[in-house]
């Protein structure tokens, strides 16, 4: 058993095997995952595991070089916070949610959270540590 960083095996796998541009979704639980991009569910009940403690796992454990958010999170004060507090140096690019949705099918994995405020998705693109 692992000590320390990443315990789930299906997030440590995806995590392995991603290349620079590859990107993972972490979504709330009511965004659709596009058929053909793999789903891992970790929602135990409403707000748990929440978005914001998903993301802080993630780019705990990888190279991000820009992410992906819809121009909707703004309407989620908290969440949109949050985010701008963790996200301070990496590249930023917002569409509007129906665009954001369309690009999920680029996704090499959806990662579900339990959270159960609006528009609390992002897509991490996968960067290079050289």
């Amino acid at each position: 058993m692992k000590r320390r960083g990443m315990l789930n095996s299906h997030i440590a796998k995806v995590l392995a095997d991603l290349g620079h541009t590859d990107q993972i979704v972490i979504a709330d639980a009511g965004l659709p995952v596009p058929n053909g991009v793999t789903k891992i569910d970790l929602a135990l009940r409403p707000g748990t595991p929440s978005f914001i403690e998903v993301v802080t796992e993630l780019l705990n454990e990888m190279v991000v070089e820009q992410v992906t958010l819809a121009e909707e999170v703004e309407t989620n004060v908290e969440v949109d916070q949050e985010l701008k507090h963790r996200l301070d140096k990496i590249p930023t690019k917002y569409l509007t949610h129906e665009l954001f949705k369309e690009r999920t099918k680029e996704a090499k994995v959806a990662i579900r959270t339990g959270e159960t405020t609006p528009f609390a998705n992002c897509i991490l693109h996968a960067g290079v540590n050289f």
